[in-house]
């Protein structure tokens, strides 16, 4: 999959953001080692140094640890990695009741929107 990074954010925020949903969706599974810092570097294209920043903060938020000779590995800590993903689907789910605010829709049509879109997707 490409990483589609663009100038609007940090680049090294979009990469720790990539690397999550790596994680999240199942690429890298806990206890997974990461592939080198220039590889994902070379895969993203972007310099290492700034891939170097983005798996550091990874490694502070406990979510990547690095063992000194055999790399940086996935958290082996489902808690923690389904922390992770419930913080980011409730980010997601902050977006867009705030796009449909932003639309004109209040809290009943969106929740009848919902209601209708999942009802329509169990046929």
């Amino acid at each position: 999959m490409p990483w589609n990074l663009d100038n609007e954010r940090p680049i090294y925020l979009q990469l720790m953001e990539r690397i999550q949903h790596d994680i999240i969706s199942g690429v890298y599974k806990p206890g997974d080692r990461l592939p080198s810092v220039r590889d994902l570097a070379m895969d993203a294209a972007v310099n290492p140094n700034t891939m170097q920043k983005a798996l550091s903060e990874l490694e502070r938020s406990g979510l990547v640890n690095s063992h000194r000779t055999s790399g940086r590995f996935i958290s082996d800590d489902p808690l923690l990695i389904k922390k992770m993903r419930e913080d980011i689907a409730g980010e997601c789910v902050r977006q867009f009741l705030a796009q449909m605010k932003d639309l004109g829709f209040g809290d009943s049509e969106t929740v009848e929107m919902l209601e209708k879109t999942l009802k329509g997707g169990e046929q």
